[in-house]
C-alpha cells in the first residue's frame, strides 16, 4: 500500500520572524508581483501514520456537517467520514451504520421531563412500540412489530450499552436496568440487522450511550417525585482528567404503583471509564448493576379490565371485588389432593426479586490511522426469583461474550473503502427451577414443578465493506455466518396422592442451527437537501432453550421441533433537510418472514407457549419530522404504520379431537397498525424568562387483535401530556445550573390498555371456534395503563 508522508507548512513563530525582517519597500514590491512558493518540511512524528483523502461517508440518516441541525429524534449519529480514525468508524457501527435506517434520540429530547423508563424516551423514534412488562421498568420494546407478541422482556432485537452487548446469548434482554437519566443519547437501528449484529437481530438494534465524563464535568444530583408514591433520587458524576475519562451514575427508584400489588424498589449503578494508555491503545471498562424488588399484579382478561382496571379491592380471593385477577394454588404445594385455594396477587405475595450484573472490558489498538483492532469481553449475570403466578421461576444465568474485529480504511481501485472483519463467541449455561407457589402469603414455595438445565452457545464470523462509488453514491455489503448450539434437559415432576409420590418425565434437546445473513445497501447524497437510501437485508433468530419444553397448555413437554425464524427485508427512504429548521424523514419497508417465532399466553399465569408461523409478511411506513417553525417554537412527530399478516399458517386446536384452522390472511396479533407521538413546544431563549419552556404531547395507539383468529381486539387510546420546565445557569462558586420541571401525564385521565398479551383461541367439542364474548374472559393478558399522574423534578449541577 502506498504511504503518503505528511507535509507541513512553517510554524507561526517562524512566519512572524520572516515577516518582521522584510522592509516596507520589499512589501510594496511584493504587492506588485507574486512571491515564489516556499515549502518547509515539518518535523515528522516518531511513527508516521498514513492519511487518506476526505469523504462524507456516514450513516444513511445522519445529519450533514455543512448544515448543522440541533440534535433531535430524526437525526442519525455524527457523520462518518474519511478524516475520522478507523477506531471512530468502528464505534459508529453500534450507533448508526452506513446504509441503515436509523434514528438517534438526543438527551435534549428528555432532559427536561420525568424519565422513569425506556417507554418515556423511545416513543420519539418511528418504528418503535413499547408495552408494559412484568415489573415497573420491564417494558417490551418492539421495532416494526418484532417483539410485540412476547409476554415479557425483549426479543428479536439486540441491545448495547456504549457498544457492550447487554442482550444475553439466549436472545433475552430486560429493560429493568435502564434509567434514562444516565444516557446522553439512544440509537435506534431498524430493520433486519443480523449481518452486523448476529443472532436475534431480526428487528434491529438499540445502543444506549451513557454520558461521557467530560460532558458532566462535576456532579449532578436530581430528584423526581409524584403520584402513587413515585420517588427517584439519582446522581451523576464525571470528569475528564488527562488521558482518563469516567462517568458514574446511581439511582434509587421506588413507588407504590397505580395497580394493586405493584409496589417497587430498584437501585441501579452504571459506570463507564476509558483510559488512553498510549497514543495507540485505549482501555474501556463498563459496569452495570441493578437490584429489583417489586410486587406484581395478575394479568387480567378484557372483561376484568373493563370491570376493575386497577385491581382495587383485591385483598383476598374470598372477598375479591369483581375484576380482580386470581390464581389457583395447591394447598399442599404439589397437587390437588389437599384441595386448592383461589388467591389474589396481594394474598399470594406475587412479585419479582432479581439482580443483574454486567462487567465488560475493551481494548482498542490503532496500528495506524487506517486500521484498528478491537477486543471486547463481557460477563453478564442474571439472577432471578419470580413468583409471577401459580409457579415461581428461580435461577442464575451467567453468560460470557467475547468479540474481536479489525476495521480498515483505504482505497479499492481509487474508491474510498472501509472494511470490517470480526469473529465472536458467547455462551450461557444455567440450571433453573420452576416451583409451585402455595397458600400462605409472601410467595410461599411448594415442591419442584420442573428443572431445566440449558446451554446456549453462538459463534461465527462477520465481514462488511463500505465503498464510495462516486462522490455522491456509497455502497454497503455485509455478511455473517453463525452457528448456534442449544442443549437442554427438562425434568418435569408429577406428584400422585396425598403423600405426593414423585414421577419424573425427562425431555431432552440437542439442536444445532447454521445461519447466514447477507445485506446490501446504497445511499445517494444528491445534494445538501436530499439523501436517498435503499437496502435489502436478512435477519435470523433461533428459539430459546426454554421455548423447547412448553406446551400450549403451559405444562412441560416436548416442543423441540421449533425452527429458526428468518426474514428478508427491503427498505426505501429519504431524508429531506432544506434548511437548519426543518427535517423530514420517510421510510417504507417490506419484510418476508419464514417460521416466524410467535408466543401466546397459556392457561397457566406467567407461562407462554411458542410456535412457528411458516410464512408471514410485515410491511409499513415510518415518518419523522422536526420543524422549528418560528423562533422558540418546535414541532416533532414520529409515526409508524404497520400491516403484518400471516400468509401461511394452519393452527391446530385440541378439544378432545384436533381441529385445524387456516390463519392465512389474518392479522398477526399484538400489532397496532397505527402509532403516533407528536409534540409542540416553546422555549424562551432571551430576556428575563430565558430557560422557561413548555410543551404539549399527544400519544396515539390504534386498537389491535389479541388472537390468531382475529376475533377479539384490545382497544386503542389517545393520551395527552403537558410539561412546564425551567433551566438556568447559576452564578456561584459551587453550583453550575438548576433544572426544574412539572409534568401532568394522561391529562384527561383516560383508562387504557398498557399491555395485552396474545391469547389462545379455543373451540367447542363440535370444533367451532369460541366467539369474542368467550375470549374476553380469558385471563393472563392485560395490564391497565397509568391514570392521570403528576410528576415534578429538580436537578442541580455542581462544579
Amino acid at each position: 500500500m502506498l504511504r503518503i508522508r505528511a507535509i507541513g507548512s512553517a510554524s507561526l513563530p517562524a512566519l512572524c520572524g520572516m515577516l518582521s525582517s522584510i522592509s516596507s519597500d520589499a512589501l510594496a514590491q511584493a504587492a506588485q508581483q507574486a512571491l515564489p512558493p516556499v515549502t518547509v518540511e515539518a518535523p515528522q512524528a516518531a511513527r508516521p501514520k498514513p492519511v487518506t483523502r476526505p469523504s462524507r461517508l456516514r450513516s444513511a440518516s445522519a445529519g450533514r456537517a455543512a448544515r448543522p441541525v440541533a440534535p433531535n429524534a430524526t437525526d442519525g449519529a455524527p457523520a462518518q467520514n474519511q478524516t475520522a480514525t478507523a477506531g471512530a468508524v468502528r464505534d459508529g457501527l453500534n450507533r448508526s451504520p452506513a446504509g441503515q435506517t436509523a434514528t438517534t434520540i438526543d438527551r435534549s429530547q428528555f432532559d427536561n421531563r420525568p424519565s422513569f423508563s425506556v417507554s418515556d424516551v423511545l416513543r420519539d423514534s418511528p418504528g418503535i412500540s413499547v408495552k408494559q412488562g412484568n415489573g415497573p421498568r420491564d417494558f417490551g420494546i418492539s421495532i416494526r412489530g418484532s417483539n410485540a407478541r412476547n409476554g415479557f422482556g425483549i426479543r428479536n432485537l439486540v441491545i448495547f450499552e456504549d457498544g457492550f452487548p447487554v442482550t444475553q446469548p439466549d436472545g433475552l434482554s430486560r429493560s429493568d436496568l435502564i434509567d434514562p437519566h444516565a444516557y446522553g443519547a439512544i440509537d435506534v437501528i431498524r430493520g433486519p440487522s443480523s449481518a452486523l449484529y448476529g443472532n436475534y437481530a431480526t428487528g434491529g438494534a438499540l445502543n444506549f450511550r451513557t454520558r461521557p465524563g467530560g460532558t458532566i464535568d462535576g456532579v449532578e444530583y436530581g430528584v423526581d417525585g409524584g403520584s402513587y408514591g413515585y420517588l427517584n433520587n439519582y446522581l451523576a458524576a464525571g470528569k475528564k482528567v488527562g488521558n482518563f475519562e469516567g462517568s458514574l451514575f446511581a439511582s434509587d427508584v421506588r413507588g407504590d404503583g397505580y395497580i394493586g400489588n405493584s409496589w417497587f424498589n430498584t437501585q441501579t449503578v452504571n459506570f463507564l471509564g476509558t483510559l488512553r494508555a498510549t497514543p495507540d491503545d485505549r482501555f474501556t471498562v463498563k459496569i452495570i448493576n441493578n437490584e429489583l424488588s417489586t410486587r406484581l399484579p395478575i394479568r387480567q382478561s378484557l372483561n376484568q379490565y373493563y370491570q376493575n382496571p386497577f385491581q382495587q379491592g383485591c385483598a383476598t380471593g374470598a372477598t375479591a371485588a369483581p375484576g380482580c385477577g386470581t390464581v389457583r394454588l395447591f394447598n399442599n404445594g404439589f397437587n390437588t389432593a389437599a384441595g386448592t385455594d383461589t388467591e389474589t396477587a396481594v394474598q399470594a405475595g406475587l412479585g419479582r426479586n432479581d439482580r443483574r450484573t454486567i462487567a465488560g472490558g475493551r481494548w482498542e489498538h490503532d496500528f495506524d490511522n487506517t486500521m484498528t483492532w478491537r477486543n471486547q469481553f463481557v460477563f453478564d449475570d442474571r439472577n432471578i426469583s419470580q413468583p409471577t403466578g401459580q409457579t415461581s421461576a428461580i435461577g442464575d444465568f451467567p453468560s460470557y461474550n467475547y468479540m474481536s474485529d479489525l476495521t480498515k480504511r483505504g482505497e479499492i481501485l481509487g474508491m474510498e473503502s472501509t472494511a470490517f472483519f470480526g469473529a465472536f463467541y458467547n455462551t450461557l449455561t444455567a440450571s433453573s427451577d420452576t416451583r409451585n407457589v402455595m397458600p400462605g402469603g409472601n410467595a410461599t414455595l411448594g415442591r419442584l414443578s420442573s428443572n431445566l438445565y440449558s446451554e446456549t452457545t453462538n459463534y461465527g464470523v462477520r465481514a462488511r465493506e463500505e465503498l464510495k462509488l462516486t462522490s455522491s453514491l456509497t455502497a454497503v455489503a455485509g455478511i455473517v455466518w453463525e452457528t448456534t448450539l442449544l442443549k437442554g434437559i427438562n425434568t418435569a415432576y408429577a406428584y400422585a396422592g396425598p403423600s405426593g409420590i414423585t414421577a419424573t418425565t425427562l425431555t431432552t434437546a440437542d439442536r444445532q442451527f447454521q445461519n447466514a445473513a447477507p445485506e446490501l445497501a446504497l445511499f445517494y447524497d444528491l445534494n445538501n437537501e436530499w439523501l436517498f437510501r435503499g437496502r435489502v437485508a436478512t435477519g435470523y433468530g433461533t428459539p430459546q432453550v426454554s421455548n423447547l419444553f412448553i406446551l400450549p397448555t403451559g405444562l412441560s413437554g416436548n416442543n423441540t421441533q421449533l425452527q429458526t425464524q428468518k426474514n428478508l427485508g427491503y427498505d426505501l427512504g429519504f431524508d429531506w433537510t432544506p434548511n437548519s429548521t426543518l427535517k423530514l424523514s420517510a421510510t417504507g419497508f417490506y419484510e418476508f418472514f419464514r417460521n416466524e417465532i410467535v408466543s401466546q399466553a397459556t392457561p397457566i399465569a406467567g407461562i407462554s407457549y411458542t410456535f412457528n408461523a411458516p410464512r408471514s409478511e410485515h410491511r409499513g411506513i415510518e415518518l419523522a419530522a422536526d420543524w422549528k417553525f418560528y423562533p422558540g417554537w418546535r414541532f416533532t412527530a414520529a409515526y409508524t404504520y404497520l400491516d403484518e399478516v400471516y400468509t401461511e399458517y394452519v393452527e391446530n386446536i385440541t378439544n378432545g379431537a384436533v381441529f385445524s384452522f387456516n390463519r392465512a390472511g389474518n392479522k398477526i396479533p399484538g400489532i397496532s397498525p397505527n402509532e403516533l407521538t407528536a409534540r409542540i413546544g416553546y422555549d424562551e431563549f432571551a430576556g428575563a424568562l430565558t430557560g422557561l419552556g413548555a410543551f404539549v404531547e399527544v400519544q396515539w395507539k390504534d386498537s389491535f387483535y389479541m388472537d390468531n383468529a382475529n376475533l377479539l381486539k384490545a382497544p386503542g387510546y389517545e393520551l395527552v401530556n403537558v410539561n412546564v420546565h425551567y433551566k438556568t445557569d447559576l452564578v456561584s462558586d459551587t453550583f453550575r445550573s438548576l433544572n426544574l420541571f412539572l409534568e401532568v401525564r394522561n391529562v384527561f385521565d383516560r383508562t387504557y390498555v398498557a399491555s395485552a398479551n396474545n391469547i389462545a383461541n379455543t373451540v367447542t367439542g363440535a370444533g367451532l371456534q369460541n366467539p369474542a364474548s368467550v375470549l374476553a374472559n380469558t385471563t393472563g393478558s392485560i395490564y391497565a395503563g397509568s391514570p392521570r399522574t403528576f410528576v415534578a423534578g429538580m436537578k442541580v449541577a455542581f462544579k
